[in-house]
């Protein structure tokens, strides 16, 4: 499916939105971050269903182009979280990593004697159901150290808000979660499709079989705006689509994956792109900062 041609996706993520639709009777939303996969899926859920609803969650961690952006659109219901990053990190850790290790290193630190615990030592190193995608291994003097380290940002911030609008008001999410940008995301495909209707939390992700040239393909082609904070879309003597500015957006401020970013890294770029927003995430946690440089740089991370 990755490997289809740019219009038969779209036919399909319009069948599959007009699946969730009518089987949820109109009680669904677009879940809408600003970011250019949101606004592609927006797009092309308007033009089947102009007045279907779109629920941006402001967490306070996107860029402010993103923010100006999503609320600017019509028709956009805004969450706000209970708790904000600062809290979030004071009471479980940084997002380090990716949410997988994040997630282990935060329960083996809860259960010091439990198997997750054991996983980090050399003499089980061996393969396990988490894969062998990662080694937990080579994480030991991480989850030894004095960083607080968790996975539960994105729960508390973007999940529970939404989570509790949708208990309330009877509806169901569409996402733009796309199979390529992770393990986890493409395994959740593999088991469920683009429309979950019997998970635990039904959801449908009808672009899930799309890549990221598919995404800037279509804004070109369709000529839709995005955020300012992507600049350009343009092309190369290969014909690959680029950004000028920005490739991605998500969290400013997350430090999920930025291990494995080539440099410019996510925050070299912060630097250059919104200074004010560097020195607060870099800024010491007791002079009212994020206090991010200790936890980056232990992880091999430079920050400018």
């Amino acid at each position: 499916m990755q490997g289809w041609d740019l219009e038969k996706k779209i036919q399909v993520t319009k069948a599959r939105i007009i699946e969730w639709y009518e089987k949820n009777n109109g009680q669904v939303y677009v879940s809408f971050s600003g970011g250019k996969d949101s606004t592609v899926l927006l797009h092309i859920a308007r033009n089947i269903y102009p007045d279907i609803c779109a629920i941006y969650v402001d967490t306070g961690l996107e860029y402010p182009e993103v923010k100006q952006f999503a609320l600017s659109q019509n028709n956009v219901i805004r969450l706000k979280p209970k708790m904000g990053f600062r809290q979030v990190i004071e009471k479980y850790g940084y997002p380090l990593i990716s949410k997988e290790v994040s997630k282990q290193i935060y329960v083996a630190r809860n259960c010091p004697k439990g198997k997750t615990a054991q996983r980090f030592l050399p003499n089980n190193s061996h393969d396990n159901k988490y894969g062998t995608m990662f080694s937990l291994v080579k994480w030991a003097d991480l989850k030894n150290s004095d960083i607080p380290i968790s996975h539960m940002c994105c729960d508390i911030m973007k999940k529970q808000p939404v989570k509790e609008y949708e208990k309330q008001n009877g509806v169901k999410p569409i996402t733009a979660m796309m199979a390529c940008e992770s393990r986890l995301r493409r395994n959740a495909w593999l088991k469920n499709g683009c429309n979950a209707f019997d998970s635990i939390r039904p959801i449908s992700n009808p672009m899930a079989f799309w890549t990221e040239q598919d995404v800037l393909r279509y804004i070109v082609e369709s000529n839709i705006a995005v955020a300012s904070v992507y600049g350009e879309i343009t092309r190369d003597e290969n014909g690959r689509y680029h950004t000028t500015k920005c490739d991605r957006t998500g969290c400013v401020f997350c430090g999920f994956g930025c291990h494995v970013e080539k440099e410019p890294n996510r925050f070299q770029r912060l630097k250059i792109t919104h200074p004010k927003l560097w020195e607060y995430c870099m800024k010491e946690w007791n002079d009212g900062g994020l206090g991010m440089k200790k936890p980056l740089e232990k992880i091999g991370i430079k920050i400018e």
